[in-house]
């Protein structure tokens, strides 16, 4: 039975704490924590949590309940909660690069990720845009989709961390084809759905109301969304994203397809803060992430849920079967 990776992130932030929360599960596959011990030990005693760290030799059955596989990543400086240390940025990249490697030598069944500290890391003078551009550049492969997903809601981004002003220049008909291809493969070979119908918003307000706000819809986007209908996908032309996410329009949607991050994730997490999943469509492994951030100031206090993670490996196992 191949180990799930579990990376524990950014170190002063919570990702420790909901990782702490995994000793709550009992799964055929065993589930590993790339952490230091001793740091997760600490945090443990601070918590008041009584969990049993078993460092990870290969095992391959599950830990019991109460108990935790740990495969050591020794950090460079001592971590205190919700203060952010630079120098701590190459523990948090080793931790990548270990379950990315694992992942892609047949180690593993794939990882599921706690939240990084992005600006920290580029203090450290490390140019790191995100997990997703990470394990993009390590597999090798040349286009990777962000997707969320609740139970009841699916949205893909075209593009994902970029700076509003250049979303338009980098929504071309190159990248929509690669971004739809990834989307239309996963769907059918992860998740299953022979036929997915998706929906896709439009870029600009009321989908740019026939040219008079905006012609990227006209020029850009529905020029390839008609390609794909003329093949038999079942795929909408752009439409108003304003009105695309009600309950009517949703209800025979497999998949929601938006422009840029804050067009639909706010939407997906207004549905399922806590219970929605990050998922890296596009690698040769299973990639499943939480959906919020580090949350420093709720580090060590107790207050930190570990929902998010709870269902990121619950995704990741159903994917792996």
């Amino acid at each position: 039975m191949l180990p799930l990776y579990v990376t524990s992130g950014e170190p002063a932030g919570i990702g420790p704490d909901i990782c702490l929360g995994l000793a709550e599960r009992v799964d055929e596959r065993p589930i590993v924590i790339l952490a230091d011990l001793q740091m997760l030990q600490q945090r443990a005693d601070q918590l008041d949590l009584v969990v049993e760290l078993i460092p990870y030799q290969g095992q391959s059955t599950s830990s019991r309940k109460g108990q935790l596989f740990v495969e050591h990543v020794p950090l460079i400086e001592t971590v205190i909660e919700g203060r952010l240390n630079p120098i701590n940025s190459g523990y948090v990249l080793e931790q990548l690069r270990r379950s990315a490697d694992y992942a892609m030598s047949g180690r593993s069944v794939g990882v599921a990720t706690a939240p990084v500290q992005k600006s920290i890391i580029n203090e450290a003078g490390i140019a790191f845009s995100g997990h997703t551009e990470y394990y993009q550049e390590f597999a090798g492969v040349d286009r990777v989709v962000m997707m969320l997903a609740t139970k009841s809601l699916r949205v893909a981004l075209v593009t994902t961390h970029l700076p509003l002003r250049d979303v338009p220049d980098a929504i071309t008909q190159e990248r929509l084809h690669q971004v739809i291809d990834i989307l239309i493969q996963d769907l059918n070979t992860k998740f299953k759905i022979a036929y997915p119908k998706i929906l896709v918003c439009g870029l600009n307000p009321h989908a740019g109301e026939d040219g008079y706000l905006g012609r990227e819809e006209i020029e850009v986007i529905n020029p390839v969304l008609e390609a794909y209908r003329a093949q038999g996908v079942k795929m909408s032309l752009s439409l108003p994203a304003d009105t695309l996410f009600t309950p009517e329009n949703l209800k025979d949607a497999d998949a929601v397809l938006a422009m840029y991050h804050d067009q639909g994730l706010p939407v997906l997490k207004s549905q399922g803060f806590g219970e929605a999943v990050n998922i890296t469509l596009g690698l040769p492994f299973i990639r499943t992430s939480v959906d919020h951030g580090t949350a420093l100031s709720l580090a060590g206090t107790g207050q930190a849920k570990a929902s998010s993670l709870h269902v990121a490996v619950d995704l990741a196992l159903d994917l792996a079967r």
